[in-house]
């Protein structure tokens, strides 16, 4: 008996114009789908029906996070951290990360947006997500990828297994814990 696919939601956490994310979280989405243990949605911030500011009555992308078993960010490096659209889907939200495990593919300048990646494990740890060690991250992204939207370079679908095999080995065992026991957070 096969284990039922981890719902994973690859949030793409820019929307500015002429962002680079998309062609990122297409790439992960398409190697998260190929992994074999995973059903992917992809969750873009920039969505019309994802508002930038908070409704009273919640956000079209709180069921897509609640869902969700695990969650990959995809994220550029602004101003030496994340962009604001990813922190108010964030802080939106509580109870749709806690317990559950987060992977980061981050992409920027020279420092690849590693420095968000850090600023974002301190949020998630604080809303008691499980953050994921491996990370991918593209320094110069738009001249890492080919015109199919593809890494140029081998070692990015080898990191990208490592982050997914952690990702689905972490949303499987907290999933199991979630189902015995209530989570205290």
């Amino acid at each position: 008996m096969s284990e039922a696919p981890v719902r994973v939601a690859v949030i793409v956490g820019s929307v500015r114009e002429g962002r680079f994310g998309p062609v990122v979280a297409g790439w992960l989405a398409g190697v998260a789908r190929d992994h074999g243990g995973f059903d992917v949605e992809v969750v873009d911030l920039a969505e019309p029906d994802l508002p930038l500011a908070m409704p009273a009555s919640g956000s079209a992308v709180t069921p897509r996070l609640e869902a969700a078993d695990a969650f990959v960010v995809v994220t550029p490096e602004y101003n030496h951290s994340y962009p604001a659209s990813l922190k108010n889907a964030i802080d939106w939200h509580r109870g749709e990360w806690a317990a559950k495990p987060v992977g980061f593919v981050s992409y920027g300048g020279i420092s690849g947006g590693l420095r968000a990646v850090e600023h974002l494990r301190a949020v998630f740890a604080e809303l008691h997500a499980v953050t994921i060690r491996e990370t991918v991250s593209f320094h110069g992204a738009r001249t890492r990828f080919d015109d199919d939207g593809v890494p140029t370079d081998e070692g990015a679908a080898v990191a990208a297994k490592a982050l997914l095999d952690q990702l689905e080995w972490w949303a499987r065992s907290l999933a199991e814990a979630r189902a015995a026991r209530p989570y205290p957070g």
